[in-house]
């Protein structure tokens, strides 16, 4: 029994792209909130505030469905992101949610680890629109010791959104120096992306930093994020990023059949479009994903509320 229906942690208005999600209505404003809880208990959480609190009262708003949905289209907002703490955890209200969301013409879009079995990841990611999940290593090591899962769940998971349903999918690794950062490591994660799920797929490198039960760690350096990027590219992803730490060149979208820079990007805000009906003015090559013309102005981030 679901005993927090309806409570939230709040909500922000953020921009698509810090999701994230960069191949999914560009430039749009997304609604986001959260709950409390996690399935797993990584030990350099960044949201450990929300995701491992016991403390009811951070459950600050409580709210129906249609009230989510009404703030999300009273703001502007293109879709409401499930996110912060993993939507699986309130399975039964995010499925509500993003039915009264569709309702109204709004997105649905989820923030997720990835870590749940067949049949409520169907439901689940069956109802989104789009989703970003987080494969945070390429080993049942690495899952165990710092994220106390398993591999294999997620990697079945992917393979579910990817080919079961018609939900679009971004990844995101975070880097962490000494744990999943190794080259032999990052060339087998983007093979198998490419490989298992298609080489159109977005795949995200982002930068760690000390936080929770991992604080004797170093900040993940720009140039491991980069290496990271040029491993991927070189085992045939089309689409590579890194983020939490600003880099317009590696933040931008390129054209996979001519190479041309499509969005420019520089810290979640817009500059050059280069693309007509979803292709490169240049060659006329389609960009996968979600894109809508003219593209949004843009959103800053901004605390809201039902009130």
């Amino acid at each position: 029994m679901l005993t927090h229906w309806g409570e939230t942690s709040g909500f922000c208005i953020d921009p698509i792209e810090k999701k994230p999600l960069f191949h999914f209505l560009p430039g749009s404003a997304t609604l986001s909130f959260g709950t409390l809880g996690c399935n797993l208990t990584c030990r350099y959480c960044q949201n450990w505030n929300i995701s491992k609190s016991r403390e009811e009262e951070l459950l600050s708003e409580r709210a129906t469905p249609e009230q989510i949905a009404e703030l999300a289209l009273n703001h502007g907002c293109r879709s409401v992101a499930f996110t912060y703490n993993d939507p699986v955890i309130s399975l039964e209200f995010t499925l509500a949610v993003a039915q009264a969301c569709h309702e109204r013409g709004i997105k649905a879009v989820a923030v997720s680890a990835g870590y749940v079995n067949p049949a409520p990841a169907l439901a689940l990611f069956g109802a989104m629109d789009a989703a970003n999940i987080d494969l945070k290593g390429f080993s049942d090591g690495f899952y165990h010791s710092l994220c106390g899962g398993a591999l294999s769940p997620v990697l079945e998971c992917l393979k579910l959104i990817c080919h079961q349903t018609r939900c679009w999918l971004e990844i995101t690794t975070l880097l962490i120096p000494g744990h999943n950062d190794d080259e032999s490591t990052l060339m087998a994660l983007s093979q198998w992306v490419a490989r298992e799920l298609g080489p159109h797929i977005p795949l995200h490198f982002t930068a760690f930093h000390p936080d929770f039960h991992l604080t004797d760690l170093p900040a993940t350096p720009l140039d491991t994020l980069l290496r990271a990027r040029e491993i991927a590219l070189a085992s045939g992803l089309h689409h590579v990023y890194t983020g939490n730490m600003p880099s317009s060149v590696s933040e931008s979208t390129y054209c996979s059949g001519c190479g041309a820079r499509l969005i420019e990007r520089n810290r979640y805000r817009l500059g050059q479009w280069d693309l007509v009906d979803g292709r490169c003015i240049h060659c006329q090559q389609a960009l996968s994903g979600h894109v809508e013309e003219p593209p949004g102005s843009g959103a800053r981030r901004a605390r809201v509320s039902l009130e």
